[in-house]
């Protein structure tokens, strides 16, 4: 898949919410995603983002890559190996470039120097120690947010016109962890024409309860283990994570 069509998948919810991105991008996005058309524009909008841009970049330049390739875009929403070999000082780029798309340098500081051993440039690690909303100001970092922003998995159980019944396991938060509960069963509503002869039994990603993404094996698998690792590294970060 190429990465600007990947990336718009996850990035659709959140501009039709007006969380962030430029106003109407989602336009772009979805002919992107549902006709394959317009996909350097959207991968124009996209880079106008406010925090993707800092971590795709951080990611693609670790690895001699551009910015939008499928890897890149993949690692941060999904998960691959062009996470792993990241440590503080790479984590720190990716917080200079926040701070220049709006997070409150006071709070970057506070971020650097609580940074574990082995951060990720993942979008769960953003949204658990980041924060939800602490670019844009749009989102209160509650733990509500963080379970519907972070790009979580559910298997799909039934398929009923544009409503699916998952099952997903929430975020919770015990003893001041991080991590999943118990699975349960939701319903949501899904664009047919984004994910198009999806059936009982697939697994798919979610953003913003916003069915994004049919998942691979291998992809759901790299999304449990990326979040996974992510919620350690913010277990093992030199302060608490930033719940409100």
């Amino acid at each position: 898949m190429n990465g600007a069509v990947l990336a718009a998948r996850f990035s659709l919810a959140t501009n039709r919410l007006e969380y962030c991105g430029p106003p109407g991008a989602d336009r772009v996005l979805y002919a992107a995603i549902t006709r394959g058309e317009r996909i350097r524009e959207a991968g124009e909008a996209l880079l106008q983002f406010e925090a993707l841009p800092a971590y795709f970049e951080a990611i693609a330049k670790k690895h001699g890559l551009s910015p939008l390739d499928e890897r890149v875009v993949e690692a941060y929403w999904i998960g691959n190996d062009l996470l792993d070999a990241f440590g503080p000082l790479d984590f720190g780029e990716v917080l200079d470039g926040l701070v220049r798309q709006g997070l409150p340098r006071r709070i970057a500081e506070r971020l650097r120097s609580a940074l574990p051993d082995h951060p990720i440039p993942h979008h769960t690690f953003h949204v658990s120690f980041v924060g939800v909303g602490n670019v844009t100001g749009h989102v209160e970092t509650t733990l509500p947010n963080m379970d519907a922003c972070r790009p979580s998995w559910a298997t799909v159980r039934s398929v009923d016109g544009s409503m699916l019944t998952l099952e997903r396991s929430p975020l919770v938060l015990r003893e001041g962890r991080l991590g999943l509960g118990a699975p349960s069963e939701v319903r949501t509503e899904y664009d047919p024409a984004v994910l198009p002869g999806l059936r009982p039994g697939a697994s798919v990603a979610l953003h913003w309860g916003w069915p994004a993404l049919e998942l691979t094996t291998r992809q759901r698998e790299a999304l449990e283990r990326y979040s996974n690792e992510s919620w350690e590294q913010v277990r093992r970060a030199r302060g608490p994570a930033p719940v409100g």
